[in-house]
């Protein structure tokens, strides 16, 4: 293959344009949905589905921020296929900071800390008041998405001018940054899950928080990456070059991840079992109770034991089709196991999925998908100048 060029993978007009129209048509749906839904189920249960939704969907973004910072710091081949989708995930980080604001419109109907006065009545919430306060609270997240953006921001502009000018120099600009960026997004999306998630119970805590939500964003990441890439795959420019070599690897990080996400799962479980502490047990205890058990069995068997047994195929992960079908529903799968964080918190009698449960991860997802294929659009959906470029689109497994 000769040296490419931009012109060599550009796509004329935007790319996936029947994703974007899916994507428009989900989020217009799911808006008027989840505008029925907050008259019909009220504020509190809006705001607590739409944490959900929230979280899930920010975990695509973050996961692909962190799998970039990885891919520059690696450099490998596997990654120069997918910088694109991953970059256009990151680049939608200022809308998403944007659609954080419901959060903090509903934080009474999330946080127990955040009312008034609670200080003088719980011993518990009083010893963390320093940490868990509204004006502490927000600007946190004030800073998480500064750091976000800047990182994702400085990333993905080096990388166009890598594409115009093929200056080396970017090249070790970008890993440099990723080396320190990887430690900033460690920090920041640990203390970020604590924040969104984790303080619904105040009275509640787990040290692996923050690392089981860094190896689902990942596999989160990666599923999307492979949904979309399948589907660029089907088309000119991207269809003369992907092959089912590219698929067979991007299912086995597919696979490695699947894996990574269930051995943190089960290691806070089984940490905080065989510890047996009254204050950690309840949230297991709460989630096989009445009929949350039925939500805890799908996650063991739909999030992990299919997905992982249909994984361990060499030829479905060679298979785009397939692989796309598992990504899928470990999409689905992961939206699931966000709700099983959250709602048992907040929702005591039992498993209930209401319209909104439904309706804002579709409004999100919509809104997130749009702006995702238009950052897609304007530039090649392959790095022209990078040196791994040659290899990862002649490389073969062996």
């Amino acid at each position: 293959m000769s040296m490419a060029t931009t012109d060599n993978f550009q796509v004329a007009g935007t790319p996936l344009p029947g994703m974007k129209q899916f994507g428009l048509t989900a989020g217009v749906l799911g808006v008027v949905l989840a505008v029925a839904g907050f008259f019909i189920s009220g504020a509190d249960r809006f705001y607590q589905a739409y944490l959900v939704a929230y979280t899930f969907w920010m975990g695509v973004v973050l996961g692909s921020l962190a799998l970039l910072m990885v891919q520059h710091l690696s450099g490998g081949a596997w990654g120069v296929v997918l910088r694109r989708p991953f970059e256009a995930a990151v680049r939608t980080i200022p809308f998403m900071a944007v659609l954080f604001i419901p959060i903090v419109l509903g934080m009474h109907s999330l946080y127990e800390w955040s009312h008034e006065g609670i200080t003088a009545t719980d011993p518990v919430i009083a010893a963390k008041a320093l940490y868990l306060n509204t004006p502490f609270f927000l600007a946190r997240q004030a800073a998480y998405f500064v750091l976000w953006g800047t990182i994702g921001y400085l990333l993905t502009h080096w990388s166009a001018e890598h594409d115009r000018t093929g200056d080396p120099a970017l090249l070790d600009k970008m890993a440099r940054l990723s080396g320190g960026g990887l430690v900033v997004y460690f920090l920041t999306v640990s203390f970020a899950m604590v924040d969104w998630t984790m303080s619904v119970n105040p009275h509640w805590f787990s040290t692996i928080w923050g690392m089981l939500y860094i190896g689902g964003q990942g596999l989160s990441a990666f599923a999307f990456g492979i949904c979309v890439l399948v589907m660029l795959a089907q088309t000119a420019p991207l269809s003369r070059v992907i092959t089912t070599h590219h698929f067979h690897d991007l299912g086995k990080f597919l696979f490695a991840f699947l894996m990574l996400w269930a051995y943190l799962s089960f290691s806070q479980f089984l940490i905080i079992w065989s510890a047996n502490i009254p204050e950690e047990i309840p949230h297991y205890l709460d989630r096989w109770d009445n009929s949350w058990k039925y939500l805890s069995i799908f996650i063991i068997v739909g999030h992990f034991i299919v997905p992982y047994a249909l994984l361990l195929s060499r030829d479905l992960k060679k298979n785009a089709g397939k692989l796309r079908v598992i990504a899928t529903w470990i999409l689905l799968a992961r939206v699931a196991d966000y709700y099983w964080h959250v709602a048992p918190e907040l929702h005591q009698d039992g498993l209930t999925i209401s319209l909104l449960d439904v309706a804002l991860p579709l409004a999100l997802g919509g809104i997130f998908v749009s702006l995702f294929v238009s950052q897609l659009g304007g530039r090649s959906l392959l790095p022209v100048n990078d040196p791994g470029l040659e290899k990862a689109l002649h490389h073969h497994v062996h």
